[in-house]
């Protein structure tokens, strides 16, 4: 249930009250007229690395013990120095920060200036600073954009809770009376909350109250907002729980609404007009039906809607697979991915995020387990996330909270981990002491190597960043591999992973071509050999082979 007073135009006297900013910030806003096209311009994301990044926990400059722009900017190179003769660096393509605007909470989801950096990790200026220097080593930067709520402390909410005469009143959801509803991923918890006489809808807490799309001048203060950091430099966004944005009623309808489809549709439409090299992925936490709609038709190339949304089914099967060994799984989601999504989509393919139990935890520490996963991972289609301290094996913190997931990156073994001089602002996962970057960047065997080198495997060959896929293994009963092929224009590449513990020969494989040139294989790996209708791979334990096909 929502207010039926009509949203209101808020008055240019309460500009600063609107988004905490300074006239100046206001005036750069893109004019309609400086609109570019109305197509996306964005294969630069197809096929790239994207690193996740929790700023808070990833380096200090200043010995406060928590991260900040200054300390990330200072890791850079760790992360893409730029020189591509180079091979000690990671080498990812780009960066996905966690929330980095005003908040009062350590994890930023709980937004109270969508326009001012939070003060814990610097200025706008360093913000700048950080885009500028990215861009300069080849690297884009999408920022975490909390569209579906904003802080019950953010100025527009303690105006609109203050009267229900207030201009910003419509920029929430109200109702006179408690409808009752309960959160639609199941439990007691209610998504109304009291202020004043009245009740305000939050679906996670009490503490985001939801923003109300319905409202014009609120669709159009975030389209505001988004050109904004647009302009200043941001390659694209990541969008927070984008199911959510428009609800209809309790249960079912507080997710995957119409309207939220359409909202979100004209949102990808604006970010498109002013920047068409912008990228914009979704948070859409469902079966893989549910997000194939969010890319919007199917008679689109690449859907009208959102342009990626995270694959969170294909996450849980691969890590299924390879506790397991059987990869019929995986290979039956990426068939079906291929059949539902529009063609041309963008598929956002991560292990874990900072929602979910580290990796590492989660597989048991065990090593081929997590190289098993690293393989997989970046030799997919689409897009891939790799969570920062992944390609290190970082494990879980100690408490059950989310902050244990999100601790302090381990440069090193010293007492401050090479984060920070001073106190963390929250406690290292167990293990650092040789499960940090100092003790594995240099050993070639390591698992931080075993990313670096996918990688830059990936890198090396077109049909692996952007080719199609075409599956050469089952995608039903019981195998331990998992095999495809990846085509593009002028390449065409065949992948093959074996998830069980022991040496295995894989096949027999249709595959086009008699010859194959190697782009990547683990030692003991041999060539693949017979005839194009029968090509057999023989592979060591956990072992991963990339050839080229001739």
């Amino acid at each position: 249930m929502r207010s039926t007073r009509l949203a209101l135009v808020v008055p240019m006297a309460l500009a600063a009250l609107t988004c905490g900013s300074s006239p100046s910030e206001r005036e750069v806003v893109p004019a309609p007229s400086r609109a570019a096209s109305a197509g996306w311009d964005h294969e630069w994301a197809r096929g790239a690395v994207f690193y996740e990044v929790f700023v808070r926990s990833f380096q200090d400059s200043d010995g406060d013990g928590i991260g900040d722009l200054p300390g990330l900017i200072s890791r850079l190179d760790d992360l893409n120095d730029g020189d591509p003769a180079t091979t000690t660096d990671l080498g990812v393509d780009a960066l996905w920060l966690m929330p980095v605007f005003e908040s009062p909470s350590y994890h930023g989801y709980d937004t109270t200036d969508y326009l001012k950096i939070e003060p814990d990790y610097g200025t706008n200026a360093d913000f700048l600073r950080l885009l500028d220097e990215a861009h300069r080593r080849g690297m884009r930067v999408i920022v975490d954009l909390v569209v579906n709520h904003s802080s019950s402390q953010h100025p527009w909410f303690v105006a609109a809770s203050s009267s229900p005469a207030s201009p910003y009143r419509d920029w929430y959801v109200w109702s006179a009376t408690d409808p009752g509803w309960k959160q639609p991923w199941g439990g007691n918890a209610g998504t109304w909350h009291r202020s004043g006489d009245a009740f305000y809808y939050g679906v996670f807490w009490s503490g985001m109250p939801d923003l109300n799309w319905r409202s014009a001048s609120l669709r159009g203060e975030m389209r505001r907002i988004s050109a904004l950091w647009l302009e200043r430099g941001v390659d694209g966004f990541r969008l927070d729980a984008t199911r959510y944005l428009v609800e209809a009623g309790a249960g079912g309808g507080q997710a995957d609404t119409p309207e939220t489809h359409a909202a979100l549709k004209a949102f990808a439409a604006h970010v498109r007009r002013v920047k068409p090299q912008a990228f914009v992925v979704g948070e859409n936490w469902a079966d893989t039906s549910v997000i194939a709609t969010y890319y919007g038709s199917k008679s689109v190339p690449g859907g009208d809607e959102l342009p990626a949304s995270f694959n969170f089914p294909l996450s849980d099967l691969v890590l299924k697979a390879v506790s397991s060994g059987n990869a019929a799984p995986v290979a039956a989601k990426l068939e079906e991915v291929g059949r539902v999504y529009p063609a041309g989509a963008i598929d956002a393919p991560f292990l874990t995020n900072h929602d979910q139990v580290r990796l590492a935890t989660q597989l048991g520490r065990n090593a081929g387990r997590l190289r098993s996963a690293a393989a997989i991972l970046l030799t997919l289609p689409g897009a891939p996330f790799l969570y920062y301290g992944e390609e290190v094996g970082l494990e879980n913190g100690t408490t059950g909270g989310d902050e244990s997931k999100r601790t302090p990156m381990p440069w090193d073994g010293t007492p401050g981990g090479g984060f920070t001089t001073g106190t963390p602002w929250f406690p290292f996962a167990p293990g650092r002491e040789t499960a940090n970057v100092a003790a594995l960047k240099n050993d070639p065997s390591s698992l931080h190597s075993r990313y670096r080198n996918l990688i830059r495997a990936r890198a090396s060959s077109e049909a692996l960043r952007k080719g199609e896929t075409t599956l050469v293994s089952r995608t039903d009963g019981v195998t331990p591999f998992l095999a495809f092929l990846r085509r593009s224009a002028g390449e065409t590449v065949l992948v093959v992973h074996n998830l069980s513990d022991s040496f295995q020969s894989a096949g027999p494989f249709v595959v086009p071509g008699s010859t194959f040139e190697r782009v990547f294989a683990d030692p003991g790996a041999a060539d693949p050999s017979g005839a194009p209708e029968a090509i057999r791979v023989y592979l060591p334990g956990r072992g991963t082979g990339i050839w080229r096909v001739r």
